[in-house]
């Protein structure tokens, strides 16, 4: 890294870069090989340590089949420029470039072979190439605006004042607080007079109500393929029981929708419902099995967990032989199966959270440079505006995309 300049004619940067995470690396990356002179600063003493976590510590950094649709604001066609003119394939050819060995998995997902570190790595090398300097650890203290166009903004840290004609914010969302997660970014927005949709923890395990835990609790660590909807949110995947509810990556990918439920629009919805027959026509199969002797539990079993299938059957009173079931008892039982309802009473939290739904409002920011309409010079990328990916890759696709666009401009 590049040691931080300490005389006072050296304190003033072309652009300072507020977090040292996946988009702020990339926006200082970019910026420092235009030849500006960045100094990115950071609370943390550790580069991006929502990259190494990542992905099992294999980071999954981009997904094949990006589109807007993968995405959640209040503003859904703001990310559209940035990720066609960053897509996928740039970052793959830096990764390439860089010896760092992946490998697809399903659903578009790519992962290094190796270790996350290797991302991280690449990033730091791609800084040095724009001679970036670092102030890490380092509290930030304070902003003010500055007096010209060579120093909008002020920065007093706990490294000394700093001066800077652009300021970019890539510090991120609220979920992991452990590694460090805080509200600045959302501070900083408020302000500068920028909106702020009011944040939440997104892909992340959901709760349920105390009485319908109490039916599934004994099931916790099961798992089986599922279909989940909420709103404008589909998704086919693996269902987890857990001691407090309900995750595995269905859940995940379905959580940020049914947290949307208070934003308006379309998104959202207060109920979620999920398809426990998600590979064939549950109501063909009872049909074909209408003269079965065997409990409806039992007979789910073939199906579905044998535990789960008789919790599921209890809970209703429908554990007795399948045909003493009437032809309208067998519909609404294939009703139920093929749309079972869900009302969770709530979330595990940012604790939990693998990234934050919500943030600064896109509506005040430029989709071509993510810069903000009213406040010329200040940007924000990454997670602390209001785009929140699905689960897969696509929240780092949008950390790249944002953070290229600003460093492009900044």
């Amino acid at each position: 890294m590049s040691a931080l300049p300490h005389s006072a004619a050296s304190r003033h940067f072309d652009v300072i870069v507020i977090g040292a995470g996946a988009a702020g690396m990339m926006c200082a990356a970019r910026a420092g090989q235009r030849g500006r002179r960045v100094l990115i600063l950071d609370h943390a003493g550790k580069l991006a340590e929502k990259i190494r976590i990542s992905g099992g510590g294999r980071c999954n950094f981009t997904n094949l089949e990006v589109g807007i649709g993968n995405y959640l604001s209040r503003n859904p066609q703001f990310c559209r420029s940035a990720l066609s003119r960053y897509t996928p394939g740039h970052f793959i050819e830096m990764v390439n470039r860089h010896g760092i060995a992946w490998h697809e998995r399903e659903h578009g997902q790519l992962f290094c072979d190796d270790s996350a570190q290797d991302i991280i790595d690449m990033l730091r090398a791609e800084c040095d190439d724009g001679q970036v300097s670092w102030a890490m650890p380092c509290k930030l203290e304070g902003i003010e605006r500055g007096d010209g166009d060579e120093a909008r903004f002020l920065l007093d840290t706990s490294h000394g004042r700093f001066s800077c004609q652009s300021l970019v914010v890539a510090t991120g969302g609220l979920a992991i607080p452990k590694i460090g997660a805080s509200p600045l970014g959302y501070r900083i927005a408020e302000q500068f007079g920028l909106p702020v949709v009011a944040p939440r923890p997104a892909l992340v395990p959901l709760t349920l109500p105390p009485d319908e835990l109490a039916i599934y609790k004994e099931l916790a660590g099961m798992a089986f393929d599922a279909v989940a909807e909420c709103g404008a949110g589909h998704f086919r995947e693996n269902l987890l029981f857990t001691h407090r509810g309900l995750s595995g990556p269905v859940i995940l990918q379905v959580s940020s929708y049914w947290q949307a439920r208070d934003y308006g629009g379309d998104d959202g919805g207060r109920r979620i419902t999920i398809n426990l027959f998600p590979a064939e026509d549950v109501r063909e199969w009872l049909a074909g099995h209408a003269r079965s002797k065997a409990l409806l539990g039992n007979l789910l079993a073939e199906r579905l967990p044998r535990r789960f299938a008789h919790a599921w059957c209890d809970a209703r009173e429908w554990n007795r032989p399948t045909n003493q079931f009437s032809a309208r008892e067998l519909d609404a039982v294939a009703t139920a199966l093929a749309g079972w309802q869900i009302s969770p009473d709530g979330t595990l939290g940012y604790a939990k959270a693998e990234v934050t739904l919500g943030g600064v409002d896109t509506r005040a920011l430029s989709s071509k440079t993510m810069e903000a309409r009213d406040v010329p010079g200040l940007y924000f990328i990454g997670e602390v505006m209001d785009v929140t990916g699905h689960l897969g890759g696509y929240n780092f696709q949008w950390a790249w995309a944002s953070g290229h666009a600003a460093g492009l401009v900044a």
